[in-house]
């Protein structure tokens, strides 16, 4: 139980209680009416499996690079995992060295199990069994980052985290695409599939899954839930030939999928961020796409508006080409997978997602087609939506500006090519940052002032020492500092008296942010104002606070990774790729200004020396030179 528990913390769970009882699945779809409707193992056939019927659906250029990039691996060698490397995490913090290895196995037998039906020659059935058999050999499925401090997993209580699941998922289509093969060779080995299966996913589910964090029915739950439930749905379909334990796991999962729908607000908002949402909404509709195609489409609850906007919100936080909004753990950098968008559009009957998924697939089409990666069910039905999309060239027409009120995230556009997000929200988020109040500003699609973004995961990043890693601290954000001290985590630290304003002459967010601080910070209020100012094509960020006594310090700081010029006074120079430029006005009788570099050195920071395309983050700082108990200052950016 421990272990199950210490998953809250892996996961960086939001600690609020913010659940509402929607239950839309379960109110909906009663278990006789689930096995009424699905449809028998022995009768359900979602996908090709010859390849006449694979070449009836599928473009002949995708098959044969299938088919190509597997003869490549025809002499892979399945590595074992030893407990040496399984203890990495709790001696070293170093998540790489198993993951390398696990998720390796699995992307290598899947393009196997795909070529082999392709194809159909039996060439690739004996890299298969031992891809197979290597993986059911292993003591577990997931990460070791999530068992706890034991580092090795405990046998007689089998952990389902994200990775066992996806692993669950795998063996049922090797099962499914290959299973007949594998007879030929030994009766054995499909045996196994299910044995493993069953003892470390649908036993657990069965019996004590509610014990699992992210199946919590009074807090909110983040994307494990459905990423989760995508592959036990997945994998119940492929391997269970008991037809009424069949029915009861999908309805168990469906009943699970209603916890994720009922975290949700009003606004289907993500709150870790574009890059998550692919694993978060993403996979709700993993879940439903599944569940419709075996129960032809008796369950759809398409048409429910939380669903809708759970959606929407993907384009809602894009930025321009592969950034979007990245607060919190987010990454600023994505490439979308439109096939799912354009499925997902047409599934929510919503014009602007399927634009955004034929725009996606026509700029970014290998992300789609390529069977690597997480969420297997995602990728055939990719590949099956292929010669579905139109070939007519797309242009995506970018959302305006749009308001989440559920996370409180703003984002809004000007007619110079400036574009502004900002946020209030709390600080104790999903993917935490100590980060409210504060924006990231982008012209031309080029980054200027932004949330630097999340380091590598280590031992640190999900434990009580998370907040020592700079880029988690609001003292590295767009924010102020005040007597030294920023921002903490926890629920109570949020934003208050929030309230967004969008019209044609300017799109703002105003919050107070006092309580996001701490008390030995001293402040007793701090309004923050951040406008997109439409007349003057600028943003406006104007700060008004009142501290209890006189500070000692008061500092504003500014995230950049372009090249900071500062000499002149009351103006900080920015100059961004693709020769954008942005100046921040201050005044120079009021502050100070100096920059530094943080740190890439160490695990946690080695993606910063690579993450803005190779542009080192900067961070600017502004000292009051004015240290007032009572004050008001304006910062102005343009691109003048």
């Amino acid at each position: 139980m421990k272990k199950i528990l210490f998953l809250l913390l892996l996961g960086a769970w939001s600690a609020t209680a913010q659940v509402t009882p929607r239950n839309i699945l379960e109110k909906a779809y009663s278990v006789e009416f689930v096995q009424q409707m699905l449809v028998p193992r022995d009768q359900w056939k979602p996908y090709p499996t010859d390849p006449a019927a694979w070449k009836a659906a599928v473009p002949d250029s995708v098959l044969t690079r299938i088919i190509n990039e597997a003869e490549k691996l025809l002499e892979y060698k399945f590595e074992p995992v030893s407990a040496s490397i399984s203890l990495d995490f709790v001696r070293s913090g170093d998540r790489l060295r198993h993951s390398a290895i696990s998720f390796d196995k699995r992307n290598v037998l899947m393009k196997l199990i795909l070529a082999e039906s392709m194809e159909n020659k039996g060439r690739f059935t004996e890299a298969i069994m031992n891809g197979v058999w290597s993986i059911c050999e292993e003591s577990f499925w997931g990460v070791p980052a999530h068992i706890g401090k034991a580092g090795l997993p405990d046998p007689e209580k089998p952990i389902v985290d994200l990775f066992a699941a996806e692993t669950a998922a795998v063996l049922g289509y090797a099962d499914h695409f290959t299973g007949g093969k594998l007879d030929k060779i030994n009766p054995l080995i499909r045996k196994r599939i299910y044995f493993e299966t069953n003892k470390r996913i649908f036993i657990p589910m069965l019996t004590y899954g509610d014990e699992f964090a992210w199946m919590s029915k009074t807090k909110e739950v983040n994307n494990w839930n459905p990423w989760i439930m995508s592959n036990w749905i997945a994998a119940t379909l492929l391997l269970e030939k008991d037809e009424k334990r069949r029915a009861e796991m999908l309805r168990g999962s469906m009943v699970g999928l209603d916890r994720y729908i009922n975290s949700l607000g009003v606004d289907g908002g993500c709150d870790e961020g574009p890059s998550y949402w692919f694993a978060a909404g993403a996979s709700v509709y993993d879940c439903l796409e599944l569940l419709a195609g075996a129960t032809n489409a008796k369950i759809d609850i398409y048409q429910e508006d939380i669903i809708k906007k759970m959606a929407s919100y993907v384009y809602k936080t894009h930025i321009d080409g592969h950034y979007f909004v990245n607060f919190a753990d987010a990454d600023p950098k994505l490439r979308p997978d439109g096939l799912l968008l354009y499925r997902l559009g047409k599934a929510v009957k919503d014009e602007k997602l399927v634009e955004m998924g034929q725009w996606a697939f026509q700029d970014f089409p290998g992300v789609s087609t390529s069977p690597e990666g997480f969420h297997r069910p995602r990728k055939i039905e990719n590949l099956l939506t292929i010669n579905k999309m139109s070939t007519e060239k797309v242009t995506l027409k970018p959302v305006h500006d749009a308001w989440i009120s559920d996370i409180q995230v703003l984002t809004a556009r000007a007619g110079n090519g400036l574009f502004l997000a900002t946020h209030g929200g709390h600080n104790a988020e999903s993917h935490n940052h100590n980060d409210v109040g504060d924006f990231i500003i982008y012209v031309k699609g080029q980054p200027m002032i932004v949330d630097a973004g999340r380091g590598n995961y280590t031992a640190r990043t999900f434990s009580n020492k998370r907040y020592e890693l700079w880029f988690t601290q609001s003292e590295y954000h767009n924010l102020p500092i005040v007597n030294g001290i920023g921002q903490k985590a926890g629920r109570k630290f949020e934003a208050k008296s929030v309230k967004s304003t969008v019209n044609a002459k300017e799109a703002s967010l105003q919050m107070d942010i006092a309580a996001a601080y701490p008390p030995e910070a001293g402040i007793t209020s701090w309004n923050r104002l951040v406008r997109l100012n439409r007349v003057k094509n600028q943003v406006e960020v104007s700060d008004d606070y009142n501290l209890k006594t006189q500070p000692e310090s008061v500092q504003q700081i500014f995230m950049t990774v372009c090249d900071v010029d500062t000499s002149e006074p009351g103006k900080v120079k920015l100059k961004g790729a693709a020769d954008t430029n942005l100046t921040l006005s201050y005044d120079p009788k009021a502050w100070t200004v100096s920059t530094e570099k943080p740190s890439t050195d160490g695990m946690e920071y080695e993606s910063f020396k690579t993450k803005w395309d190779s542009r080192p983050v900067t961070r600017i700082v502004l000292a009051s030179k004015q240290l007032k108990q009572k004050g008001k200052y304006l910062m102005v950016f343009d691109t003048k």
